[in-house]
């Protein structure tokens, strides 16, 4: 059974810095894409950033120059840092990723339980 462990998150000032990680373990037998994606009550789901297995990476514009995606395919792991914070990227930030697990190697989508990212003002 395949899980996406986040940790990091909390709460934390305007202009402050937050980190998330996130590790997939279980019987994964490769990982494609891995996103952080993040929710408010009322809002859709957002695609905060996203990093390929080429370690090539995409950005909403709302987070462009503050928060970086970092990861390691060796440890199954991708990590978010977040500079600059405001309060408007308060949110419940969940982790994505493609994975293919044995025997049939289908690639299927896994999310995270979610943490939560509280920004005050």
């Amino acid at each position: 059974q395949v899980q996406l462990v986040e940790s990091g998150g909390g709460w934390v000032q305007a202009g402050g810095s937050l980190r998330l990680s996130c590790v997939a373990s279980g019987s994964v037998f490769s990982i494609g894409d891995m996103a952080w994606y993040r929710q408010t009550p009322g809002k859709g789901r957002e695609l905060v950033a996203n990093t390929a297995t080429d370690l090539t990476t995409t950005y909403a514009e709302s987070v462009k120059g503050r928060f970086t995606i970092s990861r390691d395919n060796f440890q199954r792991m991708i990590s978010l840092q977040m500079n600059d914070l405001n309060p408007e990227d308060s949110a419940k930030y969940s982790c994505f990723a493609e994975i293919q697990t044995p025997p049939q190697l289908v690639k299927r989508p896994y999310w995270g339980q979610g943490t939560e990212v509280t920004v005050s003002s």
